[in-house]
């Protein structure tokens, strides 16, 4: 960080006092180098999320969105991470709009562009308003855009597990824009001319931990670039999700131009299927160390804030 930042942190607030925002909030607090929490937000007055605020000495109010504005926390606030719903969302983002606030949003709204840190992190710092995709598309986007980037990718298609006691309410009632958003995400961030997102919630007990897979169909480039394109990015998203891992080594396949393709507009192709098995687990900050798809989501917000509060203050995050 720049000399003139040295000893000055970018103040946020978190609005929604369940799983993803309380623990976003303990990573803040243990981890923020630029960031740090003033307040979080709910609905409940007798939230565990709230309790365990004011328990470690920050503002809380359970009046929602129109409670912040009314703290005296509200006028010192850069940063507002929004872990409500997508259908909120839209009111949170223009009262931040009009106050001059960053908005971090956790929900499937997409007002803003999406971000995936360690892709393009650095393209938004300036943007009122970026959007966390989904976890499925925090886990996943990066392989892509790995493959992307040193080959032209024509289809991606990835399949998210996570264990049923890890998808919670807003969720559950948000399947179908998860899949949507993170379809979308596969092309404008990942650089796939087609994308497509499966979500499967895993019922089995005990929890099993967040795995996803990774399959593409590229031309342009050898099997060797693309394994050490891949095994690069996995190595950045593990400097802020330790748990993320392969699981085993990158597979590949030859596909012809008679191949059938997923998605047959794209054309007769030749190239090469690529195959990427991932396993998320969390860090147990607050969450069960098996719900490395909400984890993934609070570190990412975690590292885009820190990216734009480090350019706020005149440096670059660490």
């Amino acid at each position: 960080m720049a000399a003139g930042g040295a000893g000055r942190k970018v103040k946020a607030a978190i609005i929604g006092s369940g799983n993803i925002g309380t623990d976003l909030m303990v990573k803040i607090l243990r981890h923020g180098k630029h960031l740090e929490i003033v307040a979080l937000v709910g609905i409940d007055p007798t939230s565990d999320g709230l309790a365990r605020a004011r328990a470690m000495g920050v503002a809380t109010t359970a009046d929602g969105f129109d409670g912040l504005m009314a703290m005296p926390q509200w006028h010192e606030i850069t940063i507002v991470f929004d872990a409500t719903s997508a259908a909120a969302h839209q009111r949170h983002s223009e009262a931040c709009a009009r106050a001059g606030k960053v908005m971090i949003d956790l929900t499937p709204a997409a007002v803003g562009p999406y971000v995936v840190p360690v892709v393009n992190g650095e393209a938004h710092l300036l943007s009122p308003n970026v959007n966390m995709v989904t976890c499925g598309g925090q886990a996943t986007i990066p392989i892509v855009a790995a493959v992307s980037r040193v080959a032209d990718v024509r289809y991606g298609e990835i399949v998210s597990s996570i264990a049923s006691r890890s998808a919670g309410p807003g969720t559950r009632a948000n399947i179908d824009e998860f899949t949507q958003t993170t379809a979308r995400g596969i092309e404008e961030v990942g650089g796939a001319a087609k994308g497509k997102a499966i979500i499967i919630l895993n019922p089995a007990e005990p929890p099993m931990k967040m795995r996803a897979t990774v399959f593409t169909l590229s031309t342009g480039a050898d099997p060797a670039a693309i394994e050490a394109s891949i095994n690069d990015m996995v190595a950045k998203v593990q400097d802020y999700v330790p748990g993320y891992r392969l699981k085993q080594k990158v597979q590949f396949e030859l596909f012809g131009a008679n191949d059938p393709l997923p998605i047959p507009e794209l054309g007769p192709q030749e190239g090469l299927k690529t195959s990427v098995f991932l396993e998320v687990e969390g860090a147990a900050h607050y969450l069960p160390a098996y719900a490395g798809n909400l984890d993934i989501m609070t570190s990412a917000a975690l590292a885009t804030a820190e990216k734009i509060a480090a350019a706020q203050l005149g440096g670059t995050a660490a």
